[in-house]
Parts: C-alpha cells; structure tokens; sequence
C-alpha cells in the first residue's frame, strides 16, 4: 500500500473509533513509521485536498467528512460524538462509519435544533432541505468558511 494511503487510512480509522482528530504522533505509531514522514504525508495529502492542516503543519483540520474541531454538525453513534464539517458532512459521517447513528445540526435560518435518525436503510423520512449559498464547485475556494 502507498504511504499516503496507509497515512490516510490510519488517520480516518482514528476518527471512526474516538470521534477526535489523531495527533502525528498516534499516526505515526499505527503506520510505524518517523512522525517527519506522516507529517510530509499531510502536507501531500492537503495537496489532494484529503486533509486540510492547520497552520502549525501537524493538528488535522478535517479529514472530510470529520471535522478536527468541533462544530455544531454532530453525529453520536454508540456513544461516541462525531463532528461533522457541514450539514452536508454529517451525512458523510454516518456513512464512513456505516452503523446507525443520529444526526444533530442547527437550522441557520431560524435556529431550529435538527435531529435525524440513520440506519442502514438510510435516514428516517425528513423535510430538511440543504442549501448552499456557495456552489459546490467553489468550496475548496475557501474551504473552512464553506
């Protein structure tokens, strides 16, 4: 297997088993590899757009669908609380995780509380609507504020 992709495999096994973003030091021991070479392979990784790293070069950002940080985009599945990037991501969350989950968000227009079941037949029926006033194509324009 590529580096990269062991760097990046570790990195989201990390996310789907504690919720939080891994340090360079937990990626380093699960790929048994220097903590220089997971933190080239961030920086190649953020290139592909896979990873978006903070500033100091090592605490993950998001690992889309995870957010590193928390948000108001929350999905909770078997007792552990995941961050979602977006409302859209939340979504992508339960699904790298493929077991049920439910979903907590936000409406930003009126402040509404949102909650949605997810099973494995998909999410329960729901007249949520996701709109996003930036297209989906000019995301990584800016892709913290998106």
């Amino acid at each position: 297997m590529d580096f990269d992709v062991k760097v990046k495999m570790a990195i989201y096994q990390h996310f789907a088993e504690t919720g939080e973003a891994p340090t360079p030091e937990e990626i380093s021991a699960r790929v048994d590899a220097p903590v220089n070479q997971v933190l080239d392979a961030y920086s190649r990784l953020q290139a592909q757009r896979v990873l978006v790293v903070e500033a100091d070069g090592s605490s993950i950002r998001m690992a889309p669908p995870f957010s590193g940080v928390p948000t108001q985009h929350i999905v909770e599945s078997d007792s552990v609380r995941y961050y979602a990037n977006c409302a859209w991501d939340v979504l992508g969350v339960v699904a790298a995780l493929g077991k049920p989950a439910r979903i907590l968000s936000r409406c930003e227009g009126s402040g509404e509380i949102l909650q949605l079941e997810v099973n494995e037949n998909g999410p329960e029926p729901s007249e949520w609507i996701f709109h996003s006033v930036v297209p989906a194509a000019q995301w990584w324009d800016d892709i913290i504020f998106t």
